[in-house]
């Protein structure tokens, strides 16, 4: 009798912590592989040290639609709103990794570029030093030999032979050092005119981007860039409005003034509409661009013309501002050889 009315409490104390664990469990959130997915790009492109300077707006964005993602999933256990929202969280964070990497790539070739245009510099540099030491050991050669050759003249025991070979070789001495003289002469005059072509090459890109002033160009990492807005264009159309000839003629009177640079034509959109639509749109207002200029006598061999529809968008599809911001046209000039650098 007394150990049945001893086993009940414990059966009960067990039953109720039971339910107690039961119950706890039960208000844990049950995770959204979704979210897992976004919370684990976004923590990728965090990572890369280049994505706060490089793509600062997107990573941004990606935070925002990350925790409107988890706000609809932790709030109204909405799926198809939270996987909608995290979908978008996921792919902005992959266009900021995309950013980084970009930026990254373009640091080690601009470092690179200038590493090796100081090493040729340096290189010259120690060909005209060495040149010079050669001149000067080849004078302390002819001045021994000129003194070897007037000994050998002033010692009457030592024959004609021996005089004429040492005067000889005081000759051939003399030859080398001119040889060395010019040689120098001529590593001075290279590095000069390395230096000059240099300077000049910084003073036209100095002045050109003053010349853009007016057209508000930019100076990005791929060069000089000029915006044209979709205010060129009617909504939806290819055809520039009769305001834009004035931006036109002066990118063509800039092009004339700078024949060694090209310009890259490169069409935007926003995202209303389908992918195809947008591209083929893009493409046909950055071709009424090219002919515009081919109009105003820039020749057509320095013209290139690229779309990318709704890619690479610079503000907010989300706003009519920011999607009148991304319908836009971007003037890229060259550098001085005709080169574009890679988006």
């Amino acid at each position: 009798m007394n150990h049945r009315s001893n086993t009940t409490p414990v059966k009960l104390a067990l039953a109720a912590a039971l339910a107690l664990a039961l119950a706890a469990c039960s208000t844990v959130p049950p995770e959204n592989a979704d979210l897992v997915a976004a919370r684990s790009a976004l923590s990728q492109a965090r990572a890369n040290p280049a994505a706060a300077r490089a793509a600062a707006v997107e990573l941004e964005r990606a935070q925002q639609a990350l925790q409107r993602a988890e706000s609809a999933w932790a709030d109204k256990r909405d799926n198809e709103e939270t996987q909608h929202l995290a979908y978008v969280a996921r792919r902005r964070a992959e266009v900021v990794s995309a950013l980084a990497a970009r930026a990254q790539a373009e640091e080690r070739i601009q470092q690179a570029g200038a590493e090796r245009e100081r090493a040729r510099l340096e290189a010259r540099t120690r060909e005209a030093e060495a040149a010079a030491r050669v001149a000067s050991a080849a004078q302390a050669d002819a001045r021994t030999a000129q003194a070897s050759a007037q000994a050998a003249q002033g010692q009457a025991v030592q024959s004609q032979q021996d005089a004429e070979a040492a005067r000889q070789q005081a000759l051939r001495a003399q030859q080398q050092a001119q040889q060395s003289q010019q040689q120098t002469q001529q590593a001075q005059q290279q590095a000069e005119a390395e230096r000059a072509r240099a300077a000049q090459q910084a003073e036209r890109a100095a002045a050109l981007e003053r010349d853009l002033q007016t057209l508000q160009a930019k100076n990005t990492q791929r060069g000089l860039v000029v915006t044209m807005g979709d205010v060129l264009f009617a909504t939806g159309q290819a055809t520039l409005q009769p305001g834009a000839q004035r931006s036109v003629q002066q990118l063509a009177e800039v092009l004339r003034q700078y024949p060694e640079r090209r310009v890259l034509v490169e069409g935007f959109t926003d995202n209303v509409g389908s992918e195809t639509m947008n591209l083929a749109l893009s493409e046909r207002r950055a071709e009424a661009m090219r002919r515009a200029l081919l109009n105003a006598g820039v020749a057509a061999e320095r013209i290139e013309v690229r779309a990318h529809g709704l890619a690479y968008p610079v503000a907010d599809n989300s706003t009519a501002a920011g999607r009148q911001q991304n319908r836009r046209v971007e003037v890229l000039f060259s550098d001085a050889q005709g080169r574009f650098a890679q988006r």
